[in-house]
């Protein structure tokens, strides 16, 4: 029977016990949700923090920065780590350097730093959607659930060749509506609301969406919940972008899990593009399915990976492992209908963006030949929740 580890979850969508022992008789932390002094994308950043317990022995997660002037992206996660004391979890400069970079200008173009740096929230799809470019150079053309729609060519590669292309969403720079704060003696929360319609004209049906966000004493959780108030079927792919940083430093002997049994090959690792052919990865620098994971080394990785294993609750279930900072983080896949985890590790940085979606890399490409990749479609009046939890334990 392998050791018991202590740890604390962080949650999205539902509360689970993270591990068995006996309970912390630390006094109840003091809980707060607050508007941080620096504005982000039109819209005050929110901050919900709690006290520190004092317990050095096991992780805790002291405060969560929001920005919901973009589109409720999860910018930093900060915890207390045994032995290292207060760590930011996620790669991202300070709040005023994101207002200074997240400015719509040039190097902003289509709110695409919004994925670049901490953890943006992805809807009403995630990665890549291809289609015709049109003549402006700047809108692509494409097809789904039969219909004819126009989307905003927001990226492309380096190659002086490469595609312009749709890349993570129509939120990303998008204000919220309405956020409201509130603190317990149990949790600091923030919701926040918005009627996104057709997204500008950009897609079909229209949206109506709710984020909530709440920091509890062992656990930070949020759910994106997607409604229908249309009149058509609504197409929905909802991710998140997580920049998740190893604390010691040392990428090479960082460890991922990964269950799944395939990978999505792609054409090259600059416009990353699919294929349509999916490979085992039994066998393969590419095979994270070992519980204990494998290294990093020098591999690098901009990959879908899809056949997910699941365990009895639905739920699929990835870690980063960082030996050398006695860290480790689980990205528990709560929704069933996450049906990928996009793993993007370039070898000169020190972090990995492991992102589960509901759909895979250009679902709608005829490249599926009727696969099903991950898109739900909800009729008029229905809804679906995107929930994912993280849990922090000591290896």
């Amino acid at each position: 029977m392998p050791p018991r580890r202590a740890c604390f979850v962080i949650a999205c969508g539902v509360w689970l016990a993270a591990c068995s022992g006996p309970k912390s008789s630390a006094p109840a932390s003091a809980f707060q949700a607050a508007e941080a002094a620096v504005t982000v994308g039109g819209r005050k950043a929110v901050t919900l923090t709690q006290s520190h317990t004092a317990n050095s022995n096991v992780p805790q997660i002291l405060g969560v920065d929001i920005l919901p002037g973009r589109g409720m992206n999860i910018y930093q996660v900060r915890a207390y780590l045994p032995g290292r004391g207060e760590t930011n979890l996620l790669e991202a400069p300070s709040l005023e350097e994101a207002a200074r970079l997240m400015d719509g200008g040039p190097d902003d173009a289509n709110a695409s730093q919004s994925f670049r740096m901490g953890g943006a929230i992805l809807v009403p799809f995630a990665n890549r959607i291809r289609g015709q470019l049109l003549p402006d150079g700047r809108t692509l053309e494409t097809t789904i659930l039969g219909k004819k729609v126009r989307l905003v060519a927001n990226w492309k590669g380096k190659n002086p060749r490469a595609e312009p292309h749709a890349m993570h969403g129509l939120i990303l720079g998008t204000p919220m509506d309405k956020v409201d704060l509130a603190s317990t003696s149990e949790e600091a929360s923030a919701t926040a609301t918005l009627d996104a319609g057709d997204f500008g004209g950009h897609w079909l049906s229209k949206t109506a969406l709710a984020i909530h966000a709440s920091l509890r004493a062992a656990a930070f959780r949020f759910d994106v919940t997607a409604r229908n108030v249309g009149a058509a079927d609504l197409p929905i792919g909802i991710g998140w972008h997580p920049y998740f940083v190893f604390p010691s430093g040392d990428r090479e002997q960082a460890r991922l899990h990964i269950p799944a049994r395939q990978t999505a090959v792609v054409d090259n690792y600059d416009d990353v593009f699919p294929t349509g052919q999916l490979v085992p990865v039994a066998g393969t620098p590419y095979d994270f399915s070992s519980p204990q994971g494998a290294p990093l080394a020098k591999l690098f990785l901009d990959d879908c990976f899809v056949d997910l294993e699941k365990n009895a609750d639905g739920q699929a279930v990835a870690e980063v492992i960082d030996p050398k900072a006695r860290y480790g983080l689980r990205v528990r896949a709560l929704s069933p209908e996450v049906s990928a985890f996009q793993a993007y590790a370039p070898v000169d940085k020190n972090f990995v963006a492991l992102e589960p979606q509901f759909n895979w890399a250009d679902p709608y490409s005829p490249i599926w030949k009727g696969k099903n990749t991950g898109m739900k479609v909800l009729k008029p009046g229905e809804s679906v929740t995107y929930s994912v939890q993280l849990e922090l334990y000591v290896p």
